[in-house]
This record gives structure tokens, sequence and C-alpha cells, in this order.
């Protein structure tokens, strides 16, 4: 981990061509050394932070003042430390009969400070969970005593999750974890505390630095995707080819345990919507064969997007993983326990992430546990049928070489798609898919469930979600507009984004179709687009031109009245 010293090093660097964001630190204790952390670990997550600091214990000023810094300093996200040492001391200036009701007050105040920030501006609201302390005045019967110091504590820390869970635009940064990983001796320093009022050890600060960023990142679209694991010494102990099905070691005996609980997590974090992968040097029915037949294996063939057994070098065949998911290589981790392997990966493939695993099986989780990699700002419903998804995709492009033309395969796909306006059951979808979508993204615009909300039911605005099936299956909801009613009698196409997963399958022609027969509908007669190009979004810039706009002054226009469908092979289906 970098130390402090680095990142105060960074923080002062220079940012030219990084990601800006704007944030807003509030707290009840020192917060200048965790803002000189926050903005040096941005750097290394290539995000350049621009930070307004307020005062010692100024969250009430800034936050009732409608013209305070705060809010002329517009940040995107609005970060509240409040520590444990400051709770405590509240605790105790507090009458004793009262004191059960301490966490339900303190969840009411924060709650409050949360709801204004969000009344006054669009922002992300971040808040850092309380460290746990047990001042010892009960002992351990405090965890059991509701007038204890220790009850209300962790009292607490349950509700404002259950609080946040409940706003969409509220993100709970676990700090808890921080202290747990470290110690509580490394991660506080008492006389650090007593004459700066700094709640944090500086070895703890790049800790809470990387959980900040990491949320901070998640909540912009930077997230993984993928995990493409090797199988020998990686997901069972031995080789399966010289030590066979008997030989390796999986299930409750020796390390054999250490890579079942390394499966298991893989397995959690595939239900939450990542996408595993194989990538081995194998004989591919050798590779195949604990999944099929070894009795301790938690996971199975079917928990895979994709599996990849040759004698080819990796980095190829991952490059063939990535191309054929059709996602982002920086969104990807590569797993492997071969030192040589990860070097030969790291060199050849750009913007993957391959973290330096660990010898001993043993530490595998809690190491990758400590990286953050999989910090995620939405989950929704959809998230665990994306393996299948995906795997289905393989089967559409075995199809599509049994065809004579590309347009026999389209039509053979028998492709039904849905447009509908907005509601609350996809609220965490859309979000979502404005977060992960980089390629086929035009303007490249974030947004939370709330801000997707806020939109739902804006009288300024047009919204409409894209689902797509085939005879092969469900692609589920893959596609994003907002249109915006321009004061000059024009429609604005504010937000386009779609899934990579359906490019050139016509969808994007059904969009633009559906776009403009939306404005005839409406009384619109011209509607506008804009192209804002980003390091990852070059394949849609030519789009709008393509489709029938004509470009002028940096921007893209349709008259309605002239303009002609686009050709396509997706049939509109109308919901029930």
């Amino acid at each position: 981990m970098i130390d402090y010293t680095e990142l105060k090093k960074l923080s002062r660097s220079s940012a030219a061509g990084l990601k800006k964001i704007r944030l807003a630190i509030l707290g009840d204790c020192s917060t200048q050394h965790i803002t000189t952390a926050v903005k040096g670990f941005a750097i290394t997550r290539g995000i350049s932070a621009d930070v307004f600091e307020a005062d010692y214990n100024q969250i009430d000023a800034q936050i009732i003042d409608a013209g305070s810094e705060l809010y002329r300093h517009s940040p995107e996200f609005v970060l509240f430390v409040m520590c444990t040492e400051k709770l405590r001391e509240s605790f105790y200036m507090r009458d004793k009969d009262s004191r059960a009701g301490f966490a339900a007050d303190m969840t009411l105040k924060i709650t409050r400070y949360w709801d204004s920030v969000s009344a006054g501006m669009p922002a992300s609201v971040l808040q850092f969970s309380f460290p746990y302390i047990n001042d010892g005045v009960f002992g351990s019967f405090g965890l059991k005593e509701k007038s204890s110091f220790v009850y209300q504590l962790q009292l607490l820390n349950s509700m404002i999750s259950q609080e946040a869970s409940k706003r969409k635009n509220v993100f709970i940064i676990d700090i808890n974890a921080v202290q747990s990983r470290l110690g509580e001796d490394k991660f506080f320093d008492s006389k650090l505390y007593y004459i700066a009022k700094m709640p944090f050890s500086l070895e703890a600060l790049p800790y809470i630095a990387l959980r900040t960023v990491s949320v901070i990142a998640a909540v912009g679209g930077n997230i993984k995707k993928c995990v493409i694991l090797d199988l020998d010494n990686t997901l069972w102990g031995g080789v399966i080819g010289d030590d066979g099905l008997e030989g390796i070691r999986i299930g409750e005996l020796g390390t054999g345990r250490a890579f079942s609980d390394f499966q298991s997590w893989l397995r959690g974090l595939r239900e939450r919507g990542i996408l595993l992968a194989v990538c081995s040097k194998n004989n591919p029915e050798t590779a195949r064969l604990p999944f099929e037949k070894h009795p301790d294996m938690i996971l199975r063939l079917d928990d895979f997007a994709m599996f990849v057994a040759n004698w080819e070098d990796k980095a190829s065949n991952i490059v063939n993983i990535q191309q054929t998911l059709n996602i982002g290589m920086d969104s990807i981790v590569f797993i492997d326990d071969n030192p040589f392997e990860r070097d030969q990966v790291r060199s050849a493939v750009r913007d993957i992430t391959v973290p330096e695993m660990p010898e001993d099986p043993s530490y595998y989780v809690s190491f990758l546990k400590d990286l953050c990699l999989f910090e995620t700002a939405s989950f929704s419903e959809t998230d665990a049928g994306r393996t299948e998804m995906y795997r289905q995709e393989a089967q559409r492009t075995s199809l599509m070489a049994s065809y004579g033309s590309y347009d026999d395969y389209l039509m053979a796909l028998e492709m039904r798609a849905v447009s509908a306006e907005f509601d609350s059951f996809h609220y965490p979808r859309i979000a979502q898919l404005t977060q992960r979508s980089n390629q086929f993204n035009l303007r490249t615009v974030r947004y939370t469930e709330a801000q997707i909300e806020a939109l739902a039911h804006s009288d300024a605005h047009i919204t409409r979600y894209y689902c797509l099936r085939d005879r092969l299956g469900d692609h589920g909801l893959i596609a994003v507009v907002v249109l915006d009613r321009m004061p000059d009698g024009a429609l604005f196409i504010s937000e386009l984004l779609m899934s990579c997963r359906v490019l050139k399958r016509g969808m994007e022609e059904f969009i633009i179709n559906d776009i403009v027969s939306i404005a005839r509908k409406e009384g619109f007669e011209t509607v506008v687009g804009e192209y804002i190009p980003t390091p990852k979004n070059s394949m849609v810039a030519d789009l709008y031109t393509r489709l029938g706009f004509t470009e002028a002054d940096g921007r893209f226009y349709a008259n309605v009245s002239e303009f002609k469908n686009n050709k396509t092979f997706i049939q509109e289906e109308l919901l029930s």
C-alpha cells in the first residue's frame, strides 16, 4: 500500500489530462490529512479531485447557509467525516435516562444532513461509517445493554445503513473494515487525536483514501465487470493434468479449504453480476474435468461466461475473451498464481488489472478484498442473470457463421424490442447502465437512481428505456434515452447510450427511428443530437451522420418531416 508521504506528494502533482471531479469534505473533526490522502489517491486512479474542505466542525453552518462555500463549490460528491470520538462525547453529555434513544436521534440528524444536501444540489452523498469503540464502561455486557455507548454505536451504524438504502444518492464508506484490517492500535493514534483532533492515524489514511476513491470511481462508472481466472494452483491446488482428479486440493482438507473459500467468494461476485471467465494453458477436456466431476468444486461450468483452455499465450486469449464479451479491457481483472504469466499479461495487455497475488492461497480472499476492486454504486435483479446473457451471446456468434449473409442472420434471430418510459422498477438498472456504459455513449453523463427518478418525473424531459430479446434469449434492458424539450422548439437528445452486447443488431437504428417517431407525435420539427468525445466512445463518433442526421456547428440535426427510417430487422413489442 502506498504510504501517506507519497500521497502527499501526489496531491500536489500535476493532474493534467485526468478526469476531474468536484468534492466537498465536511467533518466534525480535523480533515486536512484526509483531504490530502484522498486527493493523492485519486491521482493513482486517474482522477483529479477539486476539493472544498470546510473548516473544523462547520457541518451545520455550511449546510444551513444556501450561500456558503459548500453550495458555491457545486460539488458532485459531498463527504461527511464524523468521528466516533465526537460521538462518544455527545453520548455522555446526554442525561443517562435518554441514552437508549441516542442512535435514533443521531440517525435523524445525519439523514437531515443528507437530505439538505440533496435538496440543494445534485450531488452524491458519501458517509463514513463510525469505527467501533468499546469504551469499557459495561465491558462485554454493553453489547446487550441499550443504554451503553457500544450498543448505541453498533445500532447507529445499522440504522444509517438502512436509511442509506432508502436514498439512491447516498453511499456508506466502510471505515470499520479498515480498522478491522489494521487493528485499533494502528488505526487510531490517541496523541494525534488529542493534539490535532485527527481521528485516524497516518498509517490508516491510505486505506481510508482507497475506499473513498473506489466508491467515487464506482459512482462515476469506473467499475470492474469481469474476472478472468487461471485454474491450476489458482482455483484449486495442484495441476489437474499431472495430479488427476483425485490429486488436486479442494474441499475440507489442508489448503483445499482456502481454494474452496476463494471459489465461494468468486461465486458471490458472479451472483452480484461480475462475469467470470477461464483462461488456462491446458487441454480443454482436462480443464473442464474438475468442474464436471469433482464433488467439492464450488464453481461449475455454468458459472463462467467464457471458458478458454488451450496452449496459446494467455495475453492473446484474454484479448479474445475481451472482444467476445465486448467489454473494456480496463474493466477486467486477471488472476493467476504464476508471476511469469502475470508479468507477460501485464506487459502485453494495456489497461487490464493484474493483482500481484500472494504465494499462499490462504491469503487470496483477504488480499483481493483489501484492493477494493469490486466497488459498485448500484445493484439490480438483472445482475444475477448477466452470465447467462453473455453465454447466450456466444451462441449467437456461433449461429452467425451458419448463414450466408448478415441480413439473413439478423432475420433469423427474430428480434423484438420494447420502448417504454422510465419506471420505478427499472430505475436501478437504468442508473447502472449510465454508470457502466463507456463505448456506445454519446455524451457520457453518469446518473444515480435518485437522478433517474427525477428525470422520470420531469415534464421537461421525455425518457425511454429499451429491452431486446430474440429466439435465443432475453438481453434485458440494454439502452437508455433522455430527450430534452428545448425552448426553441427542438427535441434535444441529452442521453443516448447502449450496451455493447447488442451492437450491430439494428438496435441503434431502431432507437433513432423511435426518437424521431416520438418527436413527430409530440409535435417537434427538429431533433438535435450531440457527440462529446471521450477516450472510449470513438465508435459512435459518426452515429448521427450514419443514421440520417446532418452536422452543423458541432451538433447533428434531423428534420422530422423529411426523416426516412433506418433499416432494421427488429420489431417493436408492446408492453402487456
